[in-house]
């Protein structure tokens, strides 16, 4: 009898180790990948800020217009920030930032969308900016302040013709609202650099930056978001979203992405109806660098493909 209540002496503990290590393992990893201001967003700042030339933004481009700053509560109860430029215009851009990003990094995209005379709006995603949230969305709780935003400004003129763009982060976004119901008022989204599925962005990035495996750390730290904060990061999937998508979409990417790899963009492209989707493969470019080094030749693709899909 009492090898018995050995046995279950150990098995208790190594059952109470185990749900140690999984709260231990889950905090931090939220702390290093969700969390508002997290560990990974500050590197990517910091590696953002080594070749800040490379992007060529012109931060002082905001202060030359009159932003009207507007708001709207996510449908969870946070405070969200736009930026609305009108521009005497019923075309509206709607155009969403990166991971970790700031709106004014969107400068060259928004000033594209401002020469075209569209009106833009420039979200703040949750938990970034001024947009209140503890917690980053990557894209998939975004997806649905996309669409409120969208409903929003319907709402203030119901003759809008709407393009979404996203970058990076914001690129997944925009391809995970394609699948919800849409008003017919959106008209084409763009999407620059999107990784296709949550749980897959970060395994990448685990394996290739942090040299370290995913099993069994991408599993536990899921495992954790889905019974701490009912967010499964498999189920985070642009892929499936962009097989119910009606609007015409444009894929861009870099074949130098080694933070959001390209084969990503094939398998985003792979899921959406052909006879709604375009891809546009940038050559040399790296993360978020398509339009930087692209140039003139990424302008004429955005206007040949708007031209095509709006009036």
């Amino acid at each position: 009898m009492k090898i018995f209540a050995i046995i279950g002496l150990v098995i208790i503990g190594l059952m109470l180790l185990a749900m140690i290590m999984y709260l231990v393992v889950g905090r931090i990893c939220f702390k290093i990948a969700f969390a508002r201001k997290s560990t990974a967003s500050r590197i990517v700042n910091k590696e953002m800020n080594k070749v800040i030339e490379q992007y060529k933004i012109d931060f002082c481009w905001w202060e030359k217009f009159s932003f009207e700053t507007l708001s709207i509560k996510s449908r969870d109860g946070l405070k969200l920030i736009g930026h609305f430029l009108p521009n005497n215009s019923n075309k509206l851009a709607i155009i969403v930032h990166g991971y970790g990003a700031d709106y004014k990094e969107m400068q060259q995209y928004a000033k594209y969308f401002v020469e075209k005379n569209y009106n833009i709006l420039a979200v703040e995603n949750r938990a970034h900016g001024q947009s209140e949230g503890k917690m980053i969305g990557m894209g998939w709780l975004d997806r649905l302040d996309v669409v409120d935003w969208i409903n929003f400004m319907i709402e203030k003129n119901p003759n809008y013709q709407v393009v979404l763009f996203g970058l990076s982060m914001g690129a997944s976004t925009v391809c995970m609202t394609s699948g919800e119901a849409l008003p017919s008022n959106v008209k084409a989204i763009i999407s620059d650099c999107a990784f296709d599925n949550v749980f897959d962005a970060f395994k990448y990035v685990l394996k290739k930056r942090a040299h370290l495996p995913s099993w069994p750390l991408m599993n536990v730290f899921n495992l954790y978001m889905k019974n701490a904060y009912n967010y499964d990061m498999k189920e985070a999937d642009a892929k499936k979203m962009l097989k119910k998508c009606k609007v015409p979409i444009l894929f861009i990417h870099g074949d130098a992405d080694d933070f959001v790899p390209t084969y990503m963009v094939h398998k985003l492209y792979e899921s959406t109806d052909e006879r709604l989707r375009e891809l546009f493969i940038v050559e040399g470019a790296g993360h978020a660098l398509s339009y930087p080094i692209a140039g003139i030749k990424y302008e004429k693709k955005l206007n040949d493909f708007l031209t095509k899909n709006l009036k």
